[in-house]
């Protein structure tokens, strides 16, 4: 029995349209949740 390459799961495309990696689709949940972030510390700020 071969043991598992260190490569396995890294060429596998995410299947979510309109990212080519799991990096991208990463990046962009932690970018949204910093705008979610930023938007709510600013509405909290402006209609406290």
């Amino acid at each position: 029995m071969k043991p598992p390459s260190d490569q396995s799961g890294r060429d596998e495309s995410p299947g979510v349209p309109g990212f080519r990696s799991w990096r991208d689709v990463y990046l962009f949940v932690f970018a949204f949740f910093a705008l979610c972030v930023a938007l709510l510390t600013l509405f909290a700020r402006a209609f406290a």
